[in-house]
């Protein structure tokens, strides 16, 4: 009997010592269950677009991706911090272009994965979010734009670490909301870029365009609600894209680009207006936009792909009603230039300036003369002849927000 209650005691004793064996496997597999199951996200495909202003980069992922976003100071350079991720595309298609020189990604352990983008210079990002794939998966989008050393150092100082960083899409109409009415001038070429060269004094075209856009703003800022700035107030380089980025950035309600360029009938004279068309009005303005827009070919800017733009409807809309406003203006300038100095002959033209293609700044491009003319060229260097085109281009500009105005622009 006795032998019999103590091989049950031990019976019960080993039953005990099994439960507990058990039930602790069963604790510290639940305790593991997370990073069993926790596969790493899947960034299946990526693609960049963009320029020396503005560049788009877009990674499509198997799920939605949480992410925040830190700027880092020299060299300049943003962070993105994403969860575990398995990037399975091809390294070509996130190769560096636009704004970054030099761009990294891979895991920075077990639970972390992180994107670095080292910029050309400063740099901002206008729009980070994710957006749903039709069929199926999320979609990552991050616009960059150019800043200004001071706004970049701004953020890197004013950065919170621990936040998820998702900032606004920027709104189609760069125009600011208040009373004020800005116009950006934009003296063309600069830097390495001379332009065109006068036939009589050689002197180049970035210097007259710079020295008239200075006139120029001066008249305008001499309007009541009106405040004019220059895209380039030195001879420095601007990419065309940079030109029309700056302009945005400082909400311009109209854009003017001006320009004298040569031509090798050396008879033709006067000024001209251009507005924006994907096809010219005739060969000479067809002639005049293709080399303007070699511009930043010439200063060794290559372009890879185009400014990085969404082709949507309420896009198209917006670029309609600006391409309208961008016309009022032209037949304005004409208007005020009629009998007052020398027109070519059909003075509005239209051709495919890239320097124009902001879809929401109505604007216009002046060739003010041909320096390739010895007329035109004396006018060009003429202070007082100068003074009379600007006021009567200021004449224009307060005709036309008058009208903007009136009609509830």
């Amino acid at each position: 009997m006795g032998v019999a209650f103590a091989e049950r005691g031990r019976s019960a004793g080993n039953e005990r010592i099994g439960w507990k064996a058990l039930l602790l496997f069963a604790f510290f597999c639940v305790l593991a269950l997370p990073a069993l199951s926790a596969q790493p996200l899947l960034a299946f495909s990526a693609r960049i677009a963009g320029d020396s202003a503005r560049t788009r980069i877009v990674l499509e992922f198997e799920a939605k991706p949480e992410f925040s976003i830190h700027y880092v100071d020299a060299p300049e350079r943003v962070i993105i911090e994403l969860p575990a991720t398995a990037f399975g595309f091809p390294a070509e298609q996130l190769s560096a272009r636009g704004l970054f020189k030099d761009i990294r990604y891979g895991t920075m352990g077990e639970t972390s994965a992180r994107i670095v983008l080292t910029a050309i210079k400063p740099v901002k990002l206008v729009l980070a979010e994710t957006q749903p794939i039709e069929s199926g998966g999320y979609r990552l989008v991050l616009d960059a734009e150019m800043t200004t050393k001071e706004d970049y150092a701004d953020l890197v100082r004013r950065q919170n670490w621990g936040v998820i960083s998702q900032t606004a899409p920027e709104v189609l109409s760069a125009a600011a909301e208040d009373d004020v009415f800005t116009v950006a001038v934009d003296a063309g070429h600069g830097g390495i870029d001379a332009g065109a060269t006068a036939v009589t004094t050689k002197t180049p075209e970035k210097t007259i365009t710079l020295g008239f856009a200075r006139t120029l703003m001066e008249k305008l800022n001499k309007l009541d609600g009106v405040k004019a700035f220059l895209t380039r107030d030195d001879d420095s380089f601007l990419s065309l894209s940079e030109r029309v980025t700056i302009a945005r950035q400082h909400h311009a309600d109209l854009f003017i680009s001006l320009h004298a360029d040569t031509l090798a009938q050396k008879d033709i004279r006067g000024a001209t207006v251009y507005t924006l068309s994907d096809k010219a009005s005739d060969r000479m303005a067809e002639n005049l936009a293709a080399r303007e827009n070699l511009s930043d070919q010439l200063a060794g800017f290559t372009i890879q792909s185009g400014p990085p733009e969404v082709a949507d409807i309420l896009l198209d809309l917006t670029r309609r009603e600006t391409q309208a406003f961008s016309i009022a203006l032209a037949d304005n300038v004409v208007k005020s230039f009629e009998g007052q100095t020398g027109l070519i002959n059909n003075p509005h033209r239209q051709a495919s300036f890239q320097v124009l293609r902001a879809p929401d700044i109505p604007s216009v491009l002046l060739e003010l003369g041909f320096l390739s003319n010895p007329e035109d060229e004396k006018l060009l260097l003429d202070d007082a002849w100068r003074n009379k085109l600007a006021g009567l281009i200021s004449n224009a500009v307060d005709r036309y927000r008058a009208r903007a105005l009136a009609n509830g622009g």
